[in-house]
């Protein structure tokens, strides 16, 4: 009976020591996170290896269902609605599934972000579905990627990467109505000269309402001159054809950028008094 005991004990000792053990996962664990225009998009997906085995129509078959990745599903979450590939998608966590073949892959936003991926995928769960060419990339990939890449103020490209087969879809983030309720906001009342001016810089950015934008710019640096928002004042009356007024918005900037010995913005606006010159 004791020795019994005694083995027991040695076996659950030994069970409990193994359990403990800290191996490297065959496919670990991996978050991507972006912020795309207002919203901030989060991918948790498992990465396997190459390891030498063909992936495409091998490893994963084709014209079947994939949970994109290994292990368990991958999920994308989304804090703001987003336009995924042309489908408008709430906010919310989804699964990301996909059918690669050899000349066309289907991608697909799931709704069950509970279940287990490609082995609990019901099609009527779907959000968005499109189809997308996949591409030929020019070296191998070994571990398998999902990053986001492209980014602009308001859109990204989704990149799916192994072997030697490249995926991209593009999202997108509305953001033009948001902002301009934002705008209406800061300036119901009147703001001060760097809200005057972040407003500004905005519509030069995206190149819109530029004489609304000067007359914001105008009221930042006759409240508080400073020589950036001096400089953003000569771009927008640059691009407006004011030549004249953006060269002595210029040389305004000039001279406090070097009382404040900012060589940056000193070539700067030498640069854009030049190509002013230059255009007359």
């Amino acid at each position: 009976m004791k020795r019994l005991f005694s083995f027991t004990l040695a076996f659950l000792v030994c069970a409990t020591a193994f359990a403990q053990l800290k191996m490297p996962a065959p496919s670990p664990l991996s978050t991507v996170t972006q912020a795309v225009g207002l919203a901030e998009i989060s991918i948790k997906y498992s990465r396997p290896s190459a390891k030498g085995r063909k992936v495409y129509g091998d490893l994963v078959p084709f014209d079947k269902v994939w949970r994109t990745g290994a292990n368990r599903p991958t999920k994308i979450k989304f804090d703001d609605e987003v336009i995924f590939e042309g489908n408008k998608v709430p906010a919310g966590e989804y699964t990301l599934v996909s059918f690669p073949s050899a000349t066309e892959w289907t991608i697909v936003l799931n709704k069950d972000s509970k279940g287990n991926g490609a082995f609990t995928y019901q099609e009527s769960d779907d959000v968005a579905r499109f189809k997308v060419k996949p591409q030929t990339l020019p070296a191998h990939v070994e571990n398998f990627t999902i990053n986001i890449a492209d980014i602009t103020e308001k859109t990204a490209v989704i990149e799916i990467l192994w072997e030697k087969t490249a995926v991209r879809f593009k999202i997108e983030n509305e953001i033009a109505s948001k902002i301009e309720k934002q705008i209406t906001a800061q300036l119901n009342p009147a703001k001060d000269a760097g809200t005057y001016s972040q407003i500004a810089t905005y519509y030069l950015d995206t190149n819109q309402k530029l004489p609304e934008a000067l007359e914001l710019i105008t009221k930042s640096t006759d409240l508080a001159p400073r020589y950036w928002t001096l400089h953003t004042k000569a771009k927008i009356q640059a691009k407006l054809g004011k030549n004249k007024e953006a060269i002595e918005s210029c040389n305004k900037s000039i001279e406090l950028a070097k009382k404040d010995s900012d060589d940056g913005y000193v070539k700067m606006n030498e640069k854009l008094i030049e190509e002013l010159k230059k255009a007359k």
